[in-house]
């Protein structure tokens, strides 16, 4: 595909949907990213069955996500200073040979049967090359695009980050199926995540001013002033904040496919596999149609989320769950578009790493809170209760967003002047 196409078909007044692969550095970027989602993605799956085989314990299971979470807490604002006053391909290109050497450690641990506690070091240090690499990834990606390509470029991204959810579990299970090992897994884990560091080397990043310097702490939270400065971001923000907070229907599925469809683990891994294969789907119409009224989609898809949300919880019928769930993917799609293309118009160059690094906690932050609250809800009124209160929570969140910024419901395309 040729760089100057996507030019011309904007002088054109053409919508060309593939306007951001047609840039060959944003296109190694995508490739290099897909790949190493895709190994992260089988790494999960590889570490719950290893250490399950290890340990039969369910509260083993529960370690690894807490390992990796707290490093995400402690790094995550510095790594957004870092990303803003450090060459974001080698602060990238480092942490992936960090998270690389992580993989192979686990390879490791699991051809020599090592100590269980080992692998909870290698997790934390795992975590901590998460946490740094983040904001330096999701700041350089919009610097090989034009401006107005950002949204079509973050659809993309986010549309493959959704393929390799769906592919990444899939193949590690197939690959420690067919070898009853999980050694297999991390090697490949480690090789895709080393292939993204090589195949960013030779790209060129748009240039821009480094973010001024000043004490550490005034630094660190230029991201976070921004955010409550700017009150389209800080709303989007909060949206898809609490919304996931209270949507948390995917973190019950198991109990939903063993105690209420019965439908054994072969249908839980279909239910798991439907919000993501929704996802994917949406991402592609999005490609092929901009919004043109991303406010008020923004509202009507998190609402949408949470009446499917509560179409979930209320169903009883396995292919009529799969529908509400591949709709949750979908709406979810929207937000993630809407929210992600925001954060990359309107956030400045210098500001990007630190930006990323508040929208990566705080939606991070929901996600793992959020499946606790669905647990501790579940816990105390039932899985039904559960989803459906928090399919209405999400709903109610609109309504509150829309009333406190009306400004959201008045944006209009996701594209910066050309």
């Amino acid at each position: 595909m040729s760089r100057n196409a996507a030019p011309a078909l904007r002088a054109a007044g053409r919508h060309d949907p593939y306007a951001a692969l047609r840039y060959g550095d944003f296109r190694r970027f995508l490739a290099g990213q897909f790949l190493a989602i895709l190994g992260v993605q089988m790494q999960t799956v590889g570490l719950g069955w290893y250490l399950y085989e290890r340990t039969s314990s369910a509260l083993a299971l529960g370690g690894v996500g807490l390992a990796q979470v707290v490093p995400i807490f402690l790094l995550t604002l510095p790594a957004g200073h870092l990303a803003d006053h450090l060459d974001r391909k080698r602060l990238l290109q480092a942490t992936l040979l960090l998270a690389a050497a992580c993989s192979l450690g686990f390879a490791a641990l699991a051809h020599g049967h090592g100590a269980v506690a080992l692998v909870y070091a290698l997790l934390l240090l795992n975590g901590s090359a998460r946490a740094l690499m983040a904001p330096a990834r999701d700041a350089l990606g919009p610097q090989l695009l034009p401006i107005e390509l950002l949204g079509n470029g973050a659809t993309w991204r986010s549309g493959l980050f959704q393929l390799a959810s769906v592919l990444g579990p899939a193949a590690g299970g197939l690959i420690i199926g067919a070898t009853q090992r999980a050694t297999p897994v991390f090697l490949a884990a480690a090789a895709s995540i080393l292939v993204f560091a090589v195949l960013i080397a030779p790209i060129r990043p748009r240039a821009y001013e480094r973010g001024t310097r000043g004490p550490l702490r005034e630094t660190v939270v230029g991201g976070v002033r921004f955010i409550r400065r700017t009150r389209i971001l800080l709303a989007t923000i909060t949206l898809d904040m609490f919304a996931v907070l209270l949507g948390g229907a995917t973190m019950l599925l198991p109990v939903f496919a063993r105690d209420i469809l019965h439908v054994g683990p072969r249908g839980l891994g279909w239910l798991m596999a439907a919000p993501s294969a929704g996802a994917v789907l949406v991402a592609v119409l999005l490609a092929q149609k901009p919004l043109h009224r991303a406010g008020r989609s923004l509202l009507w898809a998190v609402a949408g989320f949470g009446a499917a949300t509560v179409g979930f919880g209320l169903s009883r019928s396995f292919p009529l769950s799969l529908l509400m769930l591949a709709l949750i993917g979908g709406f979810d799609m929207v937000s993630i578009v809407v929210r992600s293309t925001l954060v990359q118009l309107l956030t400045p160059d210098e500001l990007r790493g630190r930006v990323g690094a508040v929208n990566a906690l705080f939606i991070g932050t929901s996600n793992e809170l959020g499946g606790f609250e669905s647990g501790a809800a579940a816990a105390l009124f039932g899985p039904v209760i559960a989803v459906v209160g928090g399919g209405i929570g999400s709903i109610l969140i609109v309504l509150g967003v829309a009333r406190i910024w009306p400004e959201v419901a008045r944006f209009g395309r996701l594209q910066a002047e050309s």
